[in-house]
């Protein structure tokens, strides 16, 4: 029976839906899981915030270095093989972090890491719009709702993990063999897509009209991945939190972004682009502000939740533009505004580390706050069609 219904999702919409859908979910488990066990790497290698947020740079800058790469590939083959590649390189190196004895060693990791990270988002993304266009109404922001609530599954099993004192190396072991099966099994029902064959510059910037959104991009990237990677330690050096207490914190915030994005395609078609553009930046802003203001539990856990609607629907809608455009194939626009959005995401985050050890980190996201008020900004000289 199982492979009867497998037969009839072959070629079909819905089975390319579903396929996609598996991929996206892949992707935010695997990196949530990676996520949750981030303070207790810190801790295993001794580092200070500052040294940790070094070690950090590592993996935007494998994600950058392979971003022209990506988008060459995209342009020459179909992005179900550039998705597959990824997905596979993904799941191995997830199975390391665990298991560095050494910084030289995490630092390694995290550079590979961060390259398939790049080459699996770019490729489920490309594969996305794909889908897309097989589909009269919008189920782009579902597809990131998909990846948010893979990574609230992955917060919450990385919180099962810690309060059973269960070791970072085994758990992320674990997560790589299951994430390796799963890709194995779906990657059939993808869809082929006929590629550009563009044979461009590496790098192309976005256009006229896509460089506002690439901005915002940047802002949304830097504020959601500043969560990713500092929200933990914020709750256990600022708040003094059990780790019990941490972990919760980082499952609020991923359960706010899910919701958001599940919600997404039904806000945007309700109240337009611009105006959820404007409203997630606010919620960013405010979000962070709170949690300067007030940096106690339960006002900072307020401010989490709202800076996880404030992310939520950003990128998707972004991305979804950057599809669209018309001086650009899918695979290059995506890459070009990615590049610019993924700035945010290599130098804003280790940046809060420097921040931590030069004030605190309350100011670090007195900064971030700061940076919420630039994507208002930058919504404010989007054209009212959107």
């Amino acid at each position: 029976m199982l492979s009867a219904y497998i037969k009839r999702l072959r070629e079909s919409p819905q089975g390319y839906r579903l396929a996609t859908t598996v991929f996206f979910f892949i992707s935010g488990f695997g990196y949530s899981s990676w996520a949750s066990r981030i303070p207790a790497i810190k801790e295993q290698l001794h580092l200070s915030e500052a040294e940790f947020g070094a070690v950090l740079f590592a993996f935007p800058i494998g994600l950058m270095l392979t971003m022209p790469f990506t988008g060459r590939i995209l342009n020459l083959f179909s992005s179900r093989y550039c998705m597959l590649l990824g997905a596979v390189l993904f799941n191995i190196v997830l199975a390391l972090p665990g298991f560095a004895a050494f910084v030289w060693q995490l630092v390694l990791i995290l550079l590979i890491f961060g390259g398939s990270r790049n080459i699996l988002n770019l490729s489920m993304n490309a594969q996305a719009l794909e889908v897309q266009r097989l589909y009269p109404k919008s189920i782009m922001t579902t597809f990131h709702a998909v990846w948010s609530l893979a990574g609230f599954a992955g917060a919450g099993l990385g919180y099962v993990m810690v309060t059973q004192h269960i070791d970072p190396s085994f758990h992320l072991l674990g997560i790589s063999v299951a994430m390796l099966a799963v890709t194995a099994c779906f990657y059939p029902l993808t869809i082929e897509n006929e590629p550009s064959g563009e044979q461009k510059k590496f790098f192309s910037m976005p256009d006229k009209n896509l460089l506002k959104f690439s901005i915002i991009c940047f802002v949304s990237m830097a504020c959601e991945n500043t969560m990713y990677d500092w929200s933990g330690i914020y709750f256990q050096n600022v708040l003094h939190a059990s780790p019990k207490i941490t972990t919760a914190a980082f499952v609020f915030f991923m359960t706010a972004v899910t919701l958001g994005r599940f919600l997404g395609d039904y806000v945007v078609m309700r109240f337009g682009i611009k105006n959820i553009l404007f409203y997630s930046a606010v919620l960013i802003s405010v979000g962070f502000l709170l949690c300067f203001v007030l940096p106690f539990i339960f006002s900072t856990m307020i401010g989490f939740v709202l800076i996880g609607i404030g992310v939520s629907c950003t990128v998707p809608l972004v991305f979804s533009i950057a599809g669209k455009s018309k001086s650009l194939s899918s695979g290059s626009a995506l890459t070009s505004i990615s590049t610019i959005g993924y700035l945010g995401f290599l130098v804003v985050p280790p940046m809060v580390g420097f921040i931590s050890e030069l004030l605190s980190m309350k100011w670090a996201f007195l900064v971030m706050a700061l940076l919420g008020g630039i994507m208002i900004y930058m919504v404010s000289k989007i054209p009212e069609e959107h």
